[in-house]
């Protein structure tokens, strides 16, 4: 399809999906796409151009666990799916090689695999970067993918997960204030396959992740878990789509974020889309949003489209808020000061997500990433966001910002 014969979309599915940059216009801020993205900042991501010195990459893989360097002819390539947008399809047409992680067949790998890009300057042109994970049937396996330091990447991502396999892949989007990154994550799930994907976004100017997630086959379970943090002037953006094509799959999605200062501006957005044929699904997704001063924005967009009643449950929930006064006033009443309640109620709220991910050395580093994070605070400020008020004899507060959530 041209981009001149696009007709109204009218279903997920109906999106544009191809390889080839042409089959997507330029875009202009008015597509649902990239209705929420500064554009200025993604501008260079639009076009099919790649300067490899931009980037190295470490790869320590775990013993049972190959690695290559493929070209980007090679067959196993393109099978996951087609780029959903005109940045996607970019980063498919400028890498000339790709990085192919597979865990062979029956295999339970004793370690975490690493692959670790580090950004060596923030040029005028993003480095193009591909790389393909396979979980073989009846393998198991934890993947993790980090990003560090200076750079402008637009990044490829495909996972294959065979027949009963178990996957866990970790993206940590850790960049220095001056990088910008888009990346586009498409997953595979085969029969009675398991697949844990997180994403967690600390760092970076502009960052954009866009996970998507087909079932090839009945059986298949996803965990979709995401954590970030906004600072002052930060985009940070995750696009989701979970497509239920086959029966009997489960799919759970559970997104939190917190923002900080002026022009911090997060976009969570999840769509799910239960076809016809996929009967016995049952599919949940959350996002939350604690925003901690003035001047930052939290977009929450939440979608479900089925297209069939027999199924086992559907539903989401979506939450932006500031601080409690009841948590606050719960901790500063047993003695706890004020900076340090607020640091608490922050811990709680990723706590119970952190541990879900379940690969202990992230779920340490990523405690170390936030209090990071609150360290840079700027505690006056956020007092005067939300002062606290005395209520009477409150209950053991939950640690989620106040929000009326919509589910369905």
């Amino acid at each position: 399809m041209g981009v001149s014969d696009q007709r109204p979309i009218t279903s997920r599915a109906e999106r544009t999906a191809s390889f080839n940059v042409a089959d997507f216009a330029v875009p202009t801020g008015r597509e649902e796409e990239w209705r929420f993205a500064p554009l200025d900042r993604f501008t260079p991501f639009f076009e099919p151009r790649h300067d490899g010195e931009q980037v190295h990459m470490d790869v320590s893989l775990a013993p049972e666990v190959r690695g290559e360097v493929v070209p980007a002819s090679d067959p196993r390539l393109g099978q996951v799916g087609k780029p959903g947008d005109r940045a996607a399809a970019a980063a498919w047409q400028a890498a000339g090689q790709a990085v192919v992680i597979t865990v062979p067949t029956g295999v339970a790998a004793s370690e975490p695999t690493y692959l670790r890009l580090i950004g060596q300057s923030p040029g005028q042109v993003p480095a193009g970067v591909k790389i393909l994970f396979i979980a073989e049937p009846g393998s198991s396996g934890v993947i993790v993918l980090e990003h560090t330091g200076s750079a402008l990447v637009n990044e490829s991502v495909e996972i294959q997960v065979g027949e009963g396999a178990q996957l866990t892949v970790v993206s940590i989007q850790d960049w220095n204030d001056d990088a910008a990154h888009a990346a586009a994550h498409r997953a595979e799930v085969g029969r009675d396959a398991h697949l844990k994907h997180v994403v967690t976004t600390f760092g970076g100017n502009a960052v954009r992740i866009t996970p998507e997630v087909l079932f090839t086959a009945p059986g298949g379970d996803v965990e979709l878990l995401g954590l970030y943090f906004a600072d002052a002037g930060q985009y940070q953006e995750h696009r989701l789509f979970v497509d239920h094509a086959e029966p009997n799959c489960t799919s759970r999605v559970t997104y939190k974020g917190a923002l900080q200062g002026a022009g911090a501006h997060s976009a969570w957005v999840g769509d799910v889309l239960i076809q016809a044929s996929a009967t016995g699904t049952d599919t949940y997704e959350l996002n939350r949003n604690l925003v901690l001063t003035e001047g930052a924005r939290a977009d929450s967009v939440p979608n479900l489209e089925i297209e069939t009643g027999e199924i086992v449950g559907a539903g989401h929930a979506s939450a932006t808020g500031r601080f409690d006064d009841e948590q606050l006033f719960y901790l500063m009443a047993r003695g706890i000061p004020e900076p340090e309640a607020r640091r608490l109620v922050v811990h709680g709220f990723f706590a119970e997500l952190i541990a879900q991910i379940g690969v202990p050395e992230i779920q340490e580093q990523l405690l170390l990433n936030l209090e990071s994070e609150l360290a840079t605070s700027q505690l006056t400020d956020i007092a005067e966001f939300t002062k606290p008020i005395a209520p009477p004899e409150p209950d053991i507060p939950s640690l989620e910002p106040t929000a009326k959530e919509s589910q369905q």
